[in-house]
């Protein structure tokens, strides 16, 4: 799986207007091939920014097939005049959550624990 975390600035007298317009954006995101969830979080320390993470099956799903499509375009000019800045757009590789009780398969505890 791979994740795409999108830093977004939003000017802090339109986070309201922002929170609405995502919501009327959000099913160009969500019927692009290989996108399998997102989750659009406030920043507590700094409530202007919100951090959209959003998983693909694969970084092409994302980079040559979301955004190089029109709904990619509809879905930026959607959101735009609520930037305060450019976005920060970057990629990480790797699994669910792990819940980090012992009987978990995908725990770090439970995989160094259960070297012989």
């Amino acid at each position: 799986m791979i994740y795409e975390i999108a830093l977004l600035p939003v000017h802090k007298e339109r986070i309201e207007m922002f929170r609405r317009a995502f919501a009327e954006v959000a099913p160009l995101l969500t019927r692009a091939k290989g996108y399998c969830g997102h989750l659009l979080a406030q920043g507590i320390e700094n409530p202007q920014q919100f951090n959209l993470i959003v998983r693909w099956q694969s970084l092409e799903d994302h980079t040559q097939g979301f955004e190089a499509s029109e709904d990619h375009r509809l879905f930026m000019m959607g959101l735009e005049e609520y930037f305060s800045e450019e976005p920060k757009v970057y990629h990480i590789e790797g699994a669910a959550f792990t819940t980090g009780k012992h009987d978990d398969p995908n725990s770090i505890v439970e995989r160094l624990t259960s070297v012989p």
